[in-house]
């Protein structure tokens, strides 16, 4: 009876340490997503979905206070040890007391490079670990045909991209690439700012391919994943499949070809199958944050077939395609009503990057809607103060003043003087204006800036410039275009 009872004991205990480790496995895992929506934030989105997303929890050790982080590949470990390791350290002391060390280092269930098969799909290994980063618009084929489009964000579209003077050109050659014809330029490379859309047009890019030839092959992916794939293929002694595989794409899409640095061999293998992939009549687009000629530790003969199709430019979203990108936002949102002053406030301050400004709208949303407040100017510059101050530049009335003047070739002094001809007055009407939209100041000091003149003469002038320009069509574009130039 005794022997049953310890048995039982045993038992018991053995059941209530499975469920503290449960429970410990629960509360870890809460914790590192609370952390890794932080490091989202901070990082960006591409970023953190690129190394910080693919990383998985180990174990705790109670004993040194040692936390396990496991990444898939060995160059992703290393790189994230070397980036990121004392930020995640910082994070995970303040989330939990106890963790006084983290360790980055490969799964150990996950050294083995999944096999390649010859149609260019891959078998998964043993322990079940995911496949590559590279997608492939589907893994076999069959009577239906490729009917996937793994690693395309589906929210990414050309029916979702809005266009403006900034990126009308990118976007026109980004839908002609896609198209059924074949194009006359190969490769298109997309060059822009972090943020200013051109990931968008590469996702947009291969879902109208796949949508115009159901039975393609896509390849997609960023410089950094190409590279590890390489490395991986090189130390599994499988560069012939790698190389058969990668050629076997109607269509290749490449972001971030900036990253493509570090080893020539790496960057030899591309350059290879940009040759053989044009040779072919096959589709090429990459994308980068600077121009081909610009490309740091990247060899001459990659940058000359980088740059030999069409260099299109994103140029960072004026006031107007701002104000547009949020309007088109907003339909998503119907019937939440968004005053027009917010979101010309929102257009006007957000100007670093359209990620930041759908950001910073995304946010004062969900803070009105999950507090119950309407939506206002008063709400937004109390919640965004983060973004709006990471955003501004102080723009002085000085400034405008001299810009205007050298647009439209006057003297400096007529902002003050008295003179009342045409040519001087419309001129200082643009300057008041602009004042009014650009900086903080009141009706009566901008007033005081322009001679001295009357806060009713300034309200007059903005109200006459606002009119002119819904019916001139020369006026509207004269302040575009110094918008523009005030705010570049």
């Amino acid at each position: 009876m005794v022997q049953k009872d310890d048995k039982a004991r045993v038992a018991k205990r053995a059941i209530d340490e499975d469920l503290m480790e449960d429970a410990e496995a629960v509360n870890l895992a809460a914790d590192w997503a609370d952390i890794s929506r932080g490091l989202r934030k901070d990082l960006g989105h591409q970023l953190h979905s690129q190394w910080i997303k693919p990383i998985q929890l180990g174990m705790l050790c109670k004993e040194t206070g040692t936390l396990d982080l496991y990444l898939p590949t060995e160059f992703s470990a290393n790189w994230v040890n070397d980036r990121f390791h004392d930020r995640l350290q910082l994070a995970w002391k303040i989330m939990r007391s106890e963790v006084r060390k983290v360790r980055i280092s490969v799964h150990p269930g996950r050294r083995q490079l999944p096999e390649l098969m010859l149609d260019g799909s891959r078998r998964p290994a043993n322990d079940g670990s995911e496949t590559s980063a590279i997608a492939v618009a589907a893994g076999t084929i069959g009577d239906a045909g490729f009917t996937s489009s793994v690693g395309l964000d589906p929210s990414l579209t050309f029916a979702a991209f809005v266009t403006g003077e900034t990126n009308v050109l990118a976007c026109n050659a980004a839908q002609r690439m896609s198209a059924t014809e074949q194009p006359q330029f190969s490769p298109l490379y997309l060059k822009a700012a972090t943020g200013q859309g051109k990931t968008h047009l590469l996702h947009a890019i291969g879902h109208a391919y796949l949508t115009a030839h159901p039975r393609t092959r896509i390849f997609y992916c960023s410089a950094e994943r190409f590279m590890v794939e390489f490395v991986q293929a090189l130390k599994a002694n499988q560069m012939i499949e790698f190389k058969a595989r990668l050629r076997s794409f109607d269509l290749l899409l490449v972001d971030d070809i900036q990253f493509i640095i570090g080893k020539a061999s790496a960057q030899e293998e591309l350059l290879y199958t940009i040759d053989a992939l044009l040779a072919e009549g096959k589709r090429l687009v990459f994308a980068a944050d600077r121009a081909p000629q610009a490309l740091d530790g990247v060899e001459p003969r990659l940058l000359s077939r980088l740059s030999m199709g069409l260099v299109a430019d994103i140029q960072p979203a004026d006031i107007e395609l701002r104000r547009s990108i949020l309007e088109s936002k907003l339909t998503r949102f119907a019937p939440l009503d968004v005053p027009d002053d917010v979101v010309d406030f929102l257009a006007r301050t957000i100007t670093r990057n359209v990620r930041e400004l759908v950001g910073g709208l995304n946010k004062l949303i969900a803070y009105a809607q999950l507090t119950g407040q309407e939506v206002s100017l008063q709400l937004a510059e109390e919640q965004l103060t983060d973004i709006l101050s990471a955003n501004r530049r102080r723009i002085t009335i000085d400034e405008i003043q001299r810009t205007v003047c050298q647009f439209y070739r006057i003297d400096r002094a007529e902002m003050s003087s008295k003179r009342r001809a045409r040519a001087v007055v419309r001129p200082r009407q643009v300057a008041m204006y602009l004042a009014k939209v650009l900086t903080p100041r009141s009706y009566p000091e901008i007033g005081r800036k322009f001679g001295g003149r009357d806060h009713s003469t300034v309200i007059h002038a903005v109200r006459l410039i606002e009119d002119l320009r819904k019916r001139d069509a020369d006026m509207d574009g004269d302040v575009r275009s110094l918008l523009r130039q005030l705010e570049s």
